[in-house]
């Protein structure tokens, strides 16, 4: 599947360059789309740099965690949860505990983290993988729950939005997080169902309760603070759960008799040869995604999509904040690019500008993710893991703008 949708996007890039220039006369179309390749190889080596940088840190630390016996006890915690859902990860395994971290710093909002722990997992969930270029079911599903990006604190829009003059910087914070939560329901329901898991189990929803009770109570809490009080609690709640984590690791490790220096470093000389293997899968996925943009196929998709709702006497407004939507699926920084372009545009508080920002926070950039995590253990059939993770940003973006409609008007 990924090798024909590789290619797709390549000759559905052609073929509107094609129309652009014997069409629309622009002659400058081809120029674009060659620059593009090298721009796109450009920003594939310079995620990588970045990425260098944390996977060699955070894998050397969860060197540390895994010889004091702590990735498995953490795992504990969600193995009758996975043991339903992951039938085929046998229980106390360390992937558990490592998707365990990475669902905590997907909430927390902890990005520069998340990443790392969750290509650890992923080749952990790869050593019980039987066909090694095929995804297992477990695989897909531990994918598709990032891509639904379920972050209970999304501080970098609150951020964008005060740098834009909002009155109310987080007044996209329940939208957001109503959005992201249909998301990543939809999705782990999409993968429920092509698996035939049985989420109506009594540990199942008993989980989901618990789940349900702790976003209800968080929302109380949080929703009667100020968006400067909001900001400060969610920085410091996140970098004090962040170094806390490396302290605990440390001195748990350090009373275990584990070398923690020599951990350290035989985990990052890890993370090191890694990244340098996502190399490929990068710049083959962000080329193909570079040259989509570049010669107008996804502005040739709004424009329908406008046609189409003014056709059916909807109202439009919606429309405008559409590009942010149908970026972020393939780039982050497209995506946030036309948030920062709508809010200009329309302005900060404008139904435009706030929809944008709620996209922006209502799903994860997956093909971006799709790369990464099933590059990075050399997986290249896919099976429904992309139609899956689609299904719930589908969901994620029609409930943003619901849900907009609803508290915006």
């Amino acid at each position: 599947m990924l090798n024909g949708i590789w290619l797709s996007f390549f000759m559905a890039a052609f073929a509107g360059a094609l129309w652009q220039w014997l069409v629309g006369g622009d002659s400058e179309v081809f120029a674009r789309l060659v620059q593009s390749l090298f721009d796109m190889a450009k920003v594939s080596v310079d995620i990588i740099l970045v990425l260098l940088g944390a996977m060699t840190l955070w894998l050397g630390f969860l060197s540390i965690a895994e010889k004091a016996g702590m990735i498995r006890l953490l795992g504990r915690v969600l193995d009758p949860l996975f043991c339903r859902l992951m039938p085929e990860v046998p229980r106390g395994h360390p992937a558990m505990g490592l998707i365990s971290m990475n669902f905590a710093a997907n909430i927390l909002g902890l990005d520069n983290a998340a990443t790392p722990i969750g290509i650890k997992a992923m080749h952990s969930l790869q050593s019980l993988n039987p066909n090694r270029d095929t995804a297992s079911n477990a695989q897909i599903l531990f994918l598709v729950l990032n891509t639904s990006s379920l972050t209970l604190l999304p501080v970098t829009i609150f951020m964008y939005r005060a740098q834009q003059g909002a009155a109310d910087p987080t007044l996209v914070f329940l939208p957001i997080l109503l959005a992201t939560s249909a998301s990543s329901f939809v999705g782990l329901l999409t993968v429920a169902l092509v698996q035939r898991l049985k989420l109506w189990h009594p540990t199942v929803l008993a989980y989901f309760a618990a789940a349900a009770l702790c976003l209800g109570l968080l929302i109380t809490t949080l929703a009667g603070l100020s968006a400067e009080a909001l900001a400060a609690a969610s920085t410091l709640v996140g970098n004090l759960t962040l170094f806390s984590i490396i302290i605990i690791f440390l001195v748990v490790g350090a009373l275990r008799g584990v070398k923690v220096y020599d951990a350290f470093i035989e985990g990052a000389k890890e993370g090191v040869s890694f990244t340098i293997t996502l190399l490929p899968y990068l710049i083959a996925m962000l080329v193909a995604v570079g040259v989509l943009r570049a010669s107008g196929v996804l502005d040739a998709g709004l424009s329908g999509v406008r046609w189409l709702v003014e056709g059916f006497g909807w109202d439009t407004r919606f429309v405008d904040a559409l590009p942010t939507a149908f970026i972020k699926p393939l780039s982050g920084g497209g995506a946030r690019a036309m948030m920062i372009e709508t809010m200009n545009n329309f302005g900060v508080d404008s139904f435009p500008g706030l929809l944008a920002a709620t996209l922006q926070g209502s799903t994860e950039t997956t093909f971006y993710v799709l790369a990464v995590y099933f590059g990075a253990v050399g997986i290249s059939r896919i099976r429904h893991g992309l139609g899956c993770a689609l299904a719930a940003d589908a969901a994620g973006i029609t409930t943003a703008i619901g849900v907009c409609y609803w508290f915006f008007g």
